[in-house]
């Protein structure tokens, strides 16, 4: 773990939210920057739980002493306290769903840049203004604001994204993604208070759903144009609704009024997320996103890689399976060659290094807020089908 030691020349960060992500996620992260960046000040509603954030970032970064700590239970040392500080140059929320788009504006006001948790907004409208909001007033000010989609961003996912756009396994033409988890009363993400009791569509399905979404927004080259699903709710704990399964069609992407190209050509695939496996036994079983193209397949999956010294490493692999079909000539042969890679997980550290480096001046262009829209999109209109087809660029323009 890099040791942080901070620089006169580094932007100061604040952390907006004491709950398990920011602790075992955005405090590591924040850790890997070093030098880069120094984190500041510590916030939560309440004050038990930022000093409980605030000790963590001690021993987590290695700081001499604890970040200052402010909450909404001080008068003094509140959230409006912390945005006045001029040595605080951008902030990372994370936060409740519902919560968080106030504080976006709030903390766009105060003249800081924001990195804010997925989602992007509780549903497609309130998402339209935020986004609007940004940039009318705040975008051409200078100030940058990125949502925080580590899917977006993790190097292995990049890589199979990258692969597929190379043409490695020619046109896409059907794909899968699978998603079935296990979340029982006594998980630790359940256990938060907001999260049993949402009051945001979807519950996890949103919350964790749009990584899902993400990921296949980022693998499929062609923007997604319709959507047809049936969402349940299978275990009432989950509520209110715990499983969704979708039929996803493409646009083509370079498609004019001239040459439309022909629908039996658009890619189309299979959307298939729940959080509702009734034992741990099913969860994870034919987890995979898979696509297809005219060329061969690529296929993701996590595993572990153990090293010499015995440690273990999680990592994406992707798996290319390049094909190249016969010619039509006697004793010809079907050719498939196999490529496996393995990338370390690390999106979050991922996301926060490009961040800091974009209020640097370096945008590499992650994060667009309208890019998240699209996977709010997804599972909004997944949510609400019935069975129907939803025109995901119409949701995406009316809300």
């Amino acid at each position: 773990m890099s040791v942080h030691r901070p620089t006169q020349s580094a932007p100061g960060l604040a952390l907006l939210g004491a709950g398990i992500f920011a602790k075992e996620a955005h405090l590591p992260a924040i850790a890997a920057l070093g030098d880069a960046a120094t984190l500041r000040a510590v916030y939560s509603r309440s004050h038990r739980s930022a000093v409980d954030l605030a000790d963590a970032a001690k021993a987590s970064l290695s700081l001499a002493s604890p970040p200052d700590i402010y909450s909404d239970e001080q008068s003094d040392n509140n959230l409006d306290t912390l945005l006045h500080r001029t040595d605080i140059t951008a902030v990372l929320v994370v936060l409740p769903i519902n919560v968080q788009p106030e504080i976006v504006i709030k903390a766009l006001a105060a003249g800081k840049h924001v990195l804010s948790e997925k989602p992007v907004a509780p549903d497609v409208k309130s998402g339209i203004a935020l986004i609007k909001e940004y940039e009318e007033k705040y975008k051409s000010k200078g100030l940058i604001w990125r949502v925080a989609e580590n899917y977006e961003v993790e190097p292995g996912y990049l890589r199979a994204a990258k692969a597929i756009r190379d043409g490695k396994i020619g046109d896409v033409r059907f794909f899968r993604l699978s998603a079935v988890g296990y979340v029982d009363k006594d998980s630790k993400w359940y256990k938060t208070p907001w999260r049993t009791v949402p009051d945001y569509q979807g519950g996890f399905l949103l919350d964790g759903g749009v990584h899902s979404a993400a990921l296949l927004r980022i693998l499929v080259p062609e923007p997604f144009r319709s959507l047809s699903s049936y969402a349940s709710l299978s275990r009432e704990h989950l509520l209110p609704q715990d499983t969704i399964t979708a039929l996803i069609s493409c646009s083509p992407a370079n498609a004019t009024p001239t040459d439309p190209q022909p629908i039996d050509k658009l890619a189309h695939g299979i959307f298939e997320l729940s959080f509702a496996s009734p034992a741990p036994s099913r969860a994870g079983v034919g987890n995979t996103t898979i696509v297809t193209g005219t060329k061969g397949w690529l296929q993701l999956s996590n595993a572990k890689v153990t090293a010499d010294d015995g440690t273990e490493t999680s990592v994406v692999r992707v798996t290319i399976h390049k094909v190249t079909h016969p010619q039509e000539k006697e004793g010809d042969e079907l050719k498939e060659e196999e490529e496996i890679v393995d990338e370390p997980v690390k999106g979050v550290e991922a996301e926060v290094a490009s961040f800091v480096r974009a209020i640097q001046g370096e945008d590499d262009g992650f994060g667009a807020p309208f890019g998240t829209l699209r996977d709010v999109a997804i599972i909004q209109a997944a949510l609400n089908s019935e069975g129907k087809v939803v025109d995901l660029e119409k949701l995406l323009r009316d809300g």
